[in-house]
């Protein structure tokens, strides 16, 4: 995945351009020998006192505590420092102001009115307290001594990098493991070559590092994730740079990271990249509304763009137009929230929270409605949004709660019964809409809804599936009319109703229903539609009631078990079916789909076949 820095440099630190090769050399090594750590405590004096200084460190572990939790993906990171002593005298700093922080929290959620305030900091304080962050450096002979005469303690260290969690794992399966609550690991040589953890985000570099060893460690923050996290996925990975390492970035790139000079993109760019990369996509994203007849950057000119919130029914409206609008409006706005989750925390600064928001509730809305999705769920995230903003601009804070008691006239879907539709209503209330587009969407987002539940009921309703796409398509082509697509849809859900009570009229249950449809021929007589009916239950009764039991645990993992079924299944159809009809392919055939409708079911775990 691409990769971004930051040079987060403490002002107090004074760099040596022209670091010698040796002293990077000396500093990589972790276990230094003591004509090593002489040459280091003499020779590089004034470079090690300035790294270690404690002013210089304190400084570094309070930024490392206001980023963490607030990144956009809250993955995994590593702090590496300049030898194994400062390891641990980070670790005992950022713990001592991750609890501060904490504390602070906990004070705000106590004081502030702002219920969106409030909720998002309890989130981050659950998180925040849930992290474990562990020091991962080597061992060696009298090392509890050498921590000892620096004050510092590696015992416990030492004792958490030796332990196995219940299940048997290491500290470094519990890394490299997404789930883990180990999200921060400070290092100064372990871990930066040969290993990999995908959710590893964020390295937090104070090291001298030069060539490859510098490669070989950002390298750990660019693996791919498929691990989304609060609904983040990873699209990147970040290095803050607290020593200015990246003064020896060109050279490196140019040794070992690059092809072709001038023809491939560095793996490595300043962060200031991702703010132009999110400038550019809000504009796209403003322009294609605008091309469509979306006015939502006139609208964010004004000041009281979210007292204003009821034209984005008109904005849904026009999405709603064909699926490739407002398919292609997703694309933009996705762009643009992960270009903004990627840009955080520095972002919360740069008053791009509005614009975001409203892209992201115009999408919200228009979910709502196509995918029958909770709209408090997205006004919630777009309150977030802008509450977080809070932090450095209060105008924006007040936004949040002004957000907050306007949402609410956005219109939302119906509550939809098929049962209890009158169509002829449907037809009046759509003739007289305003936003006949939404009201179509609405519609549709219901019976695909609908669709979705009574196809998990009876496999054998997949022509309905067929017979909708087969409508969405003609109308994105251009071969209905808004009203035509709007009869289109109701008469479907006519008969989409008649097919959800058919089991009634057949004296049925949902489940034997569908064997029955799997069992039934065209044109049967009514004789023979009752046999078969008596067959489908029948079946289902032996296979769920009777002894001896052929649908055991796991039954279906088995060759024998499988059989079982499979006679059982022939045996009922054998007995129960007419002998009209059905000649000995066609009724191997009904057995041989009835019994793969089980083994599928089985597999699945679903419904009565477990």
């Amino acid at each position: 995945m691409p990769l971004f820095y930051q040079k987060r440099v403490p002002e107090m630190l004074v760099q040596n351009e022209d670091l010698s090769e040796e002293f990077c050399q000396i500093v990589e090594e972790e276990n230094l020998d003591d004509a090593q750590q002489e040459k280091l405590e003499k020779r590089f004096a004034t470079e090690m006192q300035v790294i270690t200084r404690d002013d210089r460190l304190e400084t570094i572990a309070r930024d490392i505590v206001f980023h963490f939790p607030r990144r956009g993906y809250l993955g995994k990171a590593m702090v590496v420092a300049v030898d194994k002593f400062t390891a641990v005298k980070m670790y005992d700093k950022v713990q001592h102001h991750w609890k501060a922080e904490i504390k602070a929290l906990l004070g705000r959620i106590a004081q502030t009115a702002n219920e969106v305030e409030k909720q998002r900091l309890k989130k981050t304080v659950e998180w925040m307290r849930r992290v474990e962050m562990a020091v991962v450096v080597s061992e060696e002979a009298g090392e509890e001594e050498k921590f000892a005469n620096r004050k510092l303690n590696i015992k416990p260290h030492r004792d958490r990098m030796a332990r196995l969690d219940a299940q048997g794992h290491d500290i470094e399966y519990n890394f490299k493991d997404e789930g883990d609550p180990l999200q921060l690991v400070f290092v100064c040589a372990m871990w930066l070559t040969g290993f990999d953890a995908p959710t590893v985000s964020t390295l937090y570099l104070d090291k001298p590092m030069k060539d490859h060893t510098l490669m070989q460690t950002i390298a750990r923050a660019n693996r791919v994730s498929p691990y989304a996290i609060g609904g983040v996925e990873k699209k990147n990975g970040e290095i803050v740079d607290y020593y200015n390492v990246f003064r020896n970035m060109k050279k490196a790139l140019k040794d070992y990271a690059q092809g072709e000079e001038g023809l491939d993109e560095p793996p490595v760019r300043d962060k200031d990249a991702l703010f132009t990369l999110l400038d550019d996509a809000v504009e796209q994203a403003l322009a294609y509304c605008t091309a469509i007849g979306i006015g939502l950057r006139d609208v964010l000119a004004t000041e009281d763009v979210f007292s204003k919130v009821g034209m984005f029914n008109g904005f849904a409206d026009v999405l709603l137009r064909n699926d490739e609008s407002r398919r292609s409006f997703y694309v933009f706005e996705n762009t643009v929230s992960a270009l903004y989750e990627a840009c955080k925390p520095e972002v919360l600064g740069r008053n791009k929270a509005r614009v975001v928001a409203a892209l992201a509730y115009l999408r919200g809305v228009t979910e709502a409605l196509v995918e029958q999705q909770d709209i408090d769920k997205v006004a919630q995230r777009v309150a977030d949004l802008l509450d977080e903003s809070v932090v450095v601009n209060n105008a924006e804070g007040f936004k949040a709660k002004e957000f907050e008691a306007q949402y609410q006239i956005i219109k939302r879907g119906r509550t939809w019964d098929l049962s209890r539709i009158d169509f002829e209503k449907l037809r009046e209330d759509f003739g007289a809409a305003v936003y006949k587009n939404i009201e179509i969407a609405d519609l549709r987002g219901f019976i695909a809804h609908k669709l979705e539940l009574m196809l998990a009921q009876n496999s054998t309703r997949s022509p309905f599936a067929q017979r909708f796409q087969a409508i969405i398509d003609k109308y994105n082509a251009g071969g209905s009319s808004t009203e035509q697509y709007f009869e289109d849809l109701v008469q479907y859900s006519q008969d989409l109703a008649s097919e959800a009570e058919r089991h009634v009229r057949e004296g049925l249950t949902e489940d034997e229903l569908e064997i029955f449809d799997l069992l039934r021929k065209d044109a049967m007589t009514q004789v023979e539609t009752q046999k078969v009916k008596l067959a489908a239950k029948a079946l289902l009764h032996r296979l769920r009631e009777e002894q001896p039991k052929v649908l055991v645990q796991d039954w279906y993992k088995t060759d024998q078990t499988r059989r079982l079924v499979r006679s059982a299944v022939a045996d009922v159809l054998n007995r129960e079916l007419p002998e009209e009809g059905y000649d000995r392919a066609q009724f191997q055939t009904t057995c041989d789909n009835v019994f793969h409708l089980v083994l599928d079911y089985a597999a699945q775990g679903k419904k009565w076949a477990v």
